[in-house]
């Protein structure tokens, strides 16, 4: 197809404009779509032209493809970047923008398809020799038939939905007298969230790593892998801290990962940018989990140690250009971390801890990127995910980059409400994070919320709490102890009331 000249991104916050800036450097156009609640957010101010599509609530506004296929009609648009998220995994909207002549910045509508549904996920990679886990291969709803399975596999095993996600309708069973009951949750879990109760069992990995691999195809059918990301300090099923390149993985098992996430593309006929997730266990086993049919929230770490662009190169794949590298001319530069800022407050099951950011300042210095849709001022609103920023470090080796990332959370100024800043470093100091020793449950194993220390030791921030008392003193203002304590606690971010 000719160049694209102007661009849609269907999607809000921090996505949004990491997606307008490498479109600005390539000399093309960009238009933003809002709801109510984001008429001041940074990705309106920054786009060439800004549309409003609809209420705050994502089902009236970013979720809707006739308001947005209207927008990028009204605007002239000829491409739409659907970011992550809403409707970036959605075949029927990847089909409706291509039907609509515009270009979708993304793969194939079946592609999206066929990676969608766990199950047809593993029949198709199946056909490519790609490792699975020990399980079924179709939907089960008898649950006489799914426990006579469960036992020939094993215990402990796992109960997934088929079209599940972000731990939704997923149960792990032990034993043999709690399976119905974990299976009748699962099964109506499934329906609630999805709209689709069907739900498939694997073996259970009792250690497991979540390893995945960026991978990249072009509409000429060359395929390649930009190298892992270890993605296995999450909580509720879901990541907070990501690097790249895994700490574990030696030169073979790199090379057998990549070739089989290579093939798992091929087994869709994949095009542009997408994960293929594995899970592994304590012996270094891998076997195929899913693939994510989009641009990953972790894939900074992968631009820090490639230094590719991996949204222009989203773009030219979408013109039609062959890739300008061969898989042998890539190669790992360095070590790269990167953590999820979220309002969240990890002394409360990492509950959301929605409200204004009272202070927000942006750590600085070599190797230390920031990506974000917020400034000082603005609200966290409660609608959308909690997520406030990517907080990205680079440097030569594991050690360094981790390092840096303890200097840079201390630099972090947030107050106003809670956030996973202070969990974070908590990550970065652990032995079992240092050593590369740790799981998926990691968070289970090793945290507690009082395990959260101030940066610095106790002495050192009761001596700069005082000093400042000192200080404010002396200028003649006595401020209360409430408001003394906010502008020294930095990234612990407690509400203060004066």
């Amino acid at each position: 197809m000719s160049k694209i000249k102007k661009i849609l991104v269907a999607n809000r916050g921090e996505i949004a404009l990491r997606i307008m800036r490498s479109a600005h450097e390539m000399d093309i156009k960009t238009v933003a779509v809002y709801s109510e609640a984001d008429r001041q957010s940074l990705h309106v101010r920054y786009a060439d032209e800004a549309i409003l599509i609809g209420p705050p609530p994502s089902a009236e506004s970013y979720l809707r493809i006739d308001k947005i296929i209207a927008a990028a009609k009204q605007s002239g648009s000829d491409a739409i970047h659907p970011g992550y998220g809403f409707l970036s995994e959605n075949e029927l909207f990847a089909r409706r923008v291509e039907e609509e002549g515009l270009a979708f910045i993304g793969p194939s509508a079946k592609s999206i398809e066929i990676m969608g549904s766990k199950l047809a996920a593993k029949a198709a990679v199946a056909k490519f020799n790609v490792p699975l886990v020990p399980g079924t291969s179709e939907p089960i709803d008898d649950i006489g038939k799914a426990k006579k399975i469960a036992a020939e596999i094993g215990y402990p095993i796992l109960i997934k939905a088929s079209a599940g996600g972000g731990g939704k309708g997923m149960r792990i069973v032990e034993d043999g007298k709690s399976f119905e009951e974990q299976m009748e949750r699962a099964v109506s879990e499934a329906t609630s969230a999805f709209g689709d109760g069907s739900v498939f069992i694997e073996k259970y990995i009792t250690k497991p790593r979540h390893i995945e691999f960026q991978i990249f195809g072009d509409k000429h059918g060359n395929i390649v892998h930009l190298f892992e990301r270890e993605c296995s300090i999450q909580r509720r099923h879901q990541k907070v801290v990501e690097e790249a390149p895994s700490s574990v993985l030696t030169p073979d098992i790199r090379n057998a990962m990549g070739t089989a996430a290579i093939n798992v593309a091929k087994s869709c006929g994949y095009y542009n940018a997408g994960t293929v997730e594995f899970i592994m266990d304590d012996k270094l086993n891998f076997y195929f989990l899913e693939m994510n049919t989009r641009l990953q929230v972790e894939h900074p770490v992968t631009e820090e140690i490639t230094g590719l662009d991996l949204v222009q190169l989203q773009i030219k794949v979408a013109e039609g250009e062959r890739f300008p590298f061969r898989q042998d001319e890539l190669s790992i530069h360095g070590h790269a971390l990167e953590i999820r800022v979220y309002a969240e407050d990890p002394a409360n099951n990492f509950l959301p801890d929605i409200g204004t950011l009272k202070t927000y300042t942006r750590p600085q210095g070599h190797g230390i990127r920031v990506d974000d849709g917020f400034e000082q001022g603005m609200d966290i609103p409660f609608y959308y995910d909690p997520m406030i920023a990517k907080l990205i470090c680079h440097a030569d080796t594991r050690d360094a980059a981790i390092r840096k990332m303890i200097r840079a959370i201390d630099e972090y100024e947030i107050t106003g409400l809670e956030t996973t800043l202070g969990f974070c470093r908590f990550v970065m100091e652990h032995e079992a994070f240092r050593s590369g020793n740790f799981d998926t449950r990691f968070v289970e194993n090793f945290f507690k919320p009082e395990a959260i220390k101030e940066p610095g030791d106790n002495e050192a921030w009761i001596s700069a709490a005082l000093a400042a008392t000192l200080l404010n003193g002396k200028n003649g203002s006595h401020p209360e102890p409430a408001a003394r304590a906010e502008t020294s606690v930095k990234w612990r971010n407690r509400r203060f009331e004066g």
